[in-house]
């Protein structure tokens, strides 16, 4: 199952994919492609370091989110 994120992902929209998430936990393997995603706050940095633990790939990932995903695990393990 692949879920496209495009735009901006900040607090509250962490809150509705985790819910959309949470009816998927059946699937053997979730992706989240975001190619399209320009802006994050740190709340979805965190659910994205959260997801990729969890089993969930991250594709197409900008240099800029995989940095502060990798940031995050060094000063939050």
């Amino acid at each position: 199952m692949v879920f496209t994120l495009t735009g901006r992902m900040e607090i509250q929209d962490v809150a509705e994919l985790q819910r959309v998430l949470g009816q998927e936990q059946g699937n053997p393997r979730i992706v989240l492609d975001l190619r399209d995603i320009v802006l994050v706050d740190r709340n979805a940095v965190k659910f994205m370091a959260n997801c990729e633990a969890g089993g969930i790939e991250l594709q197409n990932c900008p240099p800029y989110i995989r940095a502060w995903i990798g940031n995050e695990e060094k000063n939050h393990p």
